[in-house]
């Protein structure tokens, strides 16, 4: 794809396309590298799971690296991940992935009260991806969604893709990136009425610090919604920080702004939208575990396991 073609596409994509719609759980971060960095992940490049937030930073993989995630939400909803990628030598880096949703049993029941029978719901996206660069040090992806969501008797399908890109500065441990993610259409509704999909244009910064072992992370998401003023399209910012305490620990913290915003109860909030995790290596494989705040209502808690096969 050449490079001109590359910027007009992504030119389009940010003046065009609607935000918010159905199928929510495909911006929820299911890696707890991702959830503990608050989901400032669009300039990350070194982790499998990279795939559901910007497929560019794949190209920066090394090996056959794969990786699994399990979300425990509130109430009974409980979501996982599974993730991995593959170069091809000449061609680029192929990945692919899955998310799941399960929300759980509900109690079908009528306007009097009357209760019959247990139903479920959930959902579950299945993605492939494709990597490669432009140009030295300037890198793109784009990925490909099935999505499926079942409610009871119903059921809704859609088709959506990711665009990503990425450009590094490697003598100062800089990553520029941006990402389209989520922009698609609904196959099949619910019932008559087709919804958007929940399209999100995320640009993203990280920084590897070069006296301290940190590397910096910031995100400004959901670009693309219309707000009042230009600077308030900068308010649903995330960041976080990754401190490499030794070859084997990882200590990890993030915040996400709109959340503390969201959770907020009178002038209360607690600790929502503070994150916290960390990341251990025993022999070849990377453990992980992330805290999440949501305040009053409770905490998200993240465990996942990645290798290089």
């Amino acid at each position: 794809m050449k490079k001109h073609s590359l910027v007009v596409l992504f030119t389009l994509l940010a003046v065009q396309l609607p935000a918010q719609g159905v199928f929510e759980f495909l911006n929820l971060e299911m890696s707890p590298r991702s959830g503990a960095l608050a989901g400032s992940f669009t300039a990350a490049n070194d982790d499998p799971d990279i795939i559901f937030s910007n497929p560019a930073g794949l190209y920066g993989m090394q090996g056959t690296p794969v990786s699994f995630s399990y979300l425990k939400h509130v109430l009974d909803f409980n979501f996982a991940s599974l993730s991995g990628s593959y170069e091809l030598k000449d061609f680029g880096r192929l990945s692919a992935g899955v998310k799941y949703a399960n929300f759980g049993s509900f109690t079908e029941a009528d306007e009097y009260g009357n209760q019959f029978s247990e139903y479920g719901a959930a959902d579950i996206m299945l993605v492939t991806g494709y990597a490669n660069e432009i140009d030295k040090n300037f890198h793109y992806g784009v990925n490909l969604k099935f999505i499926y969501s079942g409610i009871a008797d119903y059921t809704s399908t859609a088709l959506a893709g990711d665009l990503g890109l990425q450009y590094l500065i490697p003598e100062e441990n800089w990553i520029f990136a941006v990402a389209f993610r989520n922009f698609g259409t609904q196959l099949s509704s619910y019932i008559e009425t087709k919804e958007n999909l929940p399209f999100e244009m995320a640009v993203g910064i990280s920084k590897r610090l070069q006296y301290l072992p940190l590397r910096l992370f910031v995100d400004f998401r959901k670009l693309n919604e219309e707000q009042d003023s230009f600077l308030e399209r900068f308010k649903s910012f995330t960041f976080g920080g990754e401190f490499t305490l030794s070859k084997v620990v990882k200590l990890r913290i993030g915040f996400d702004a709109e959340k503390r915003r969201e959770l907020k109860v009178g002038s209360f909030a607690g600790l929502a939208g503070f994150n916290v995790g960390l990341g251990i290596n025993i022999k070849e494989y990377h453990v992980s575990y992330a805290y999440s705040s949501f305040g009053e209502i409770g905490a998200l808690h993240r465990f996942g396991v990645s290798t290089n096969l």
